[in-house]
């Protein structure tokens, strides 16, 4: 009997690319592939990568150099696909540095690695049904706007993945039913600027219009979205997350800087006037909601002064969570064209370091102020013997107790730290399926 080929993915980066390998793992399983734990069991290996920051490039290159030992010394018949970031516009350089790569494929761009498998039906021509990626648990990605128009100085996005290009309301609506109707009870809508969507469509619906339609899919019990872009949020946006039961009172807004002359060289488009005049507008209608951020250290020309000024947005907006990377130059971008990178490597890091450790203070003020209070809580899985979960505003909860993921359970927290919560459980809130 044949052995039926098996694939293994690799994926580095956003969730955007946890959501195309998804997608392409549903693809190859419509084409008889089974999965691979490990890349030595693969016939087929495929990377996803990422090339946003310098290390998460340098690991994509580290880990094909494994796959490289793997093919020449213990499975030649191997198949080595790349996909994602890393493929830009001149894949002729990568062919020349990295001849053992046998597919190439542009972000979004499946049928490249399909083609490449089967490239050709019975009758004669292509044919790729419908593909929705399977799910894997009680929450599940849901790409809604791919691409970004934006430009950040620093930023490789918009050269990869192109212009933003919006999926219309009804496919949205198909793979949230179909995805429910699989178990998932979570979805969580993605662009690189998620607000951006439907103003490329013909009716130009906006993000808040898209959650209402998905809104009453059977079974699904919580929609969340992101990334936000300062600049593209607007009060309809605000108000569907405050009228809409489904929908989590979470936001994660990038806001990058703290200084108005860095955000000008980023190119980011807002003041941090304007951001504040948002957050404060947000925390407004939806009272309670937690909001997290991406900031930037070290870029071209920061200045003590103007990191200061970070730290002072830190402590004025106090974000539930802070994602801080220190600025790496990126080839192709403006920044990399027309700026200095003039911040040394080790005063980086301690600016680095300096906002996580100014950020670990806020969250777990913030945390701790939730000790006492009861969560609801969908529980995703299980860990150490004890499931854990997440609330409304996105806090990881461990807790004891009987709970299956995709329940809506209610946990009284009991001790917080900055990372997540403990908690005991009280009663069920909503079965799985529900």
């Amino acid at each position: 009997m044949l052995m039926a080929m098996r694939y293994h993915i690799w994926t580095e980066g956003c969730q955007m690319n946890e959501a195309d390998s998804a997608k392409l793992a549903a693809g190859l399983a419509r084409l008889g592939y089974q999965e691979a734990s490990r890349p030595e069991e693969a016939d087929l290996a495929v990377v996803n990568t990422c090339v946003v920051r310098q290390k998460a490039e340098d690991r994509a290159i580290s880990y094909l150099g494994y796959l490289r030992h793997l093919k020449e010394k213990r499975n030649p018949g191997m198949r080595i696909a790349v996909m994602g970031c890393l493929v830009g516009p001149r894949v002729d350089d990568l062919k020349a540095r990295l001849p053992f790569v046998d597919i190439w494929a542009r972000p979004q761009d499946f049928d490249a690695i399909l083609r490449e498998l089967v490239p050709e039906n019975d009758l004669g021509g292509e044919f790729w049904p419908e593909t929705f990626p399977e799910p894997r648990g009680p929450t599940a990605y849901v790409p809604v706007v791919h691409g970004c128009n934006k430009f950040c100085t620093y930023c490789i996005v918009p050269y990869r993945r192109g212009r933003e290009r919006s999926r219309t309301i009804e496919d949205v609506r198909r793979e949230v039913a179909y995805l429910c109707g699989r178990g998932v009870r979570e979805v969580t809508l993605l662009g690189q600027t998620v607000e951006a969507y439907g103003k490329d469509l013909p009716d130009r619906p906006d993000l808040g219009d898209l959650m209402a339609a998905i809104h009453d899919t059977p079974g699904l019990l919580r929609i969340r979205f992101l990334t936000s872009y300062p600049k593209d949020m607007t009060e309809h946006i605000v108000r569907s997350v405050a009228e809409l039961p489904k929908v989590c009172e979470y936001f994660n807004i990038p806001v990058q800087a703290g200084d108005n002359e860095v955000l000008a060289r980023m190119r980011r488009g807002y003041t941090v006037e304007e951001y504040l005049e948002w957050v404060d507008r947000i925390r407004e209608l939806v009272p309670g909601c937690a909001i997290t951020t991406d900031v930037i250290v070290g870029f071209c020309g920061e200045t003590e002064k103007q990191f200061q000024h970070t730290l002072d947005l830190l402590e004025r907006v106090r974000f539930d969570k802070v994602h801080v990377a220190a600025y790496s130059p990126r080839p192709g971008t403006i920044a990399w064209r027309q700026m200095e990178d003039d911040v040394p490597h080790h005063e980086k890091m301690r600016r680095l370091h300096a906002v996580e450790a100014v950020q670990e203070r806020i969250a777990s003020e913030i945390n701790a102020a939730l000790v006492g209070t009861v969560q609801e809580v969908l529980v995703e899985g299980e860990r150490g013997g004890k499931p854990f979960g997440r609330t409304r505003s996105n806090k990881l909860v461990h807790f004891p107790g009987e709970a299956r993921p995709g329940e809506l359970v209610q946990v009284r927290v009991t001790r917080a730290s900055a990372w997540s919560l403990q908690g005991e459980l009280v009663a069920a809130a909503a079965p799985a399926g529900s």
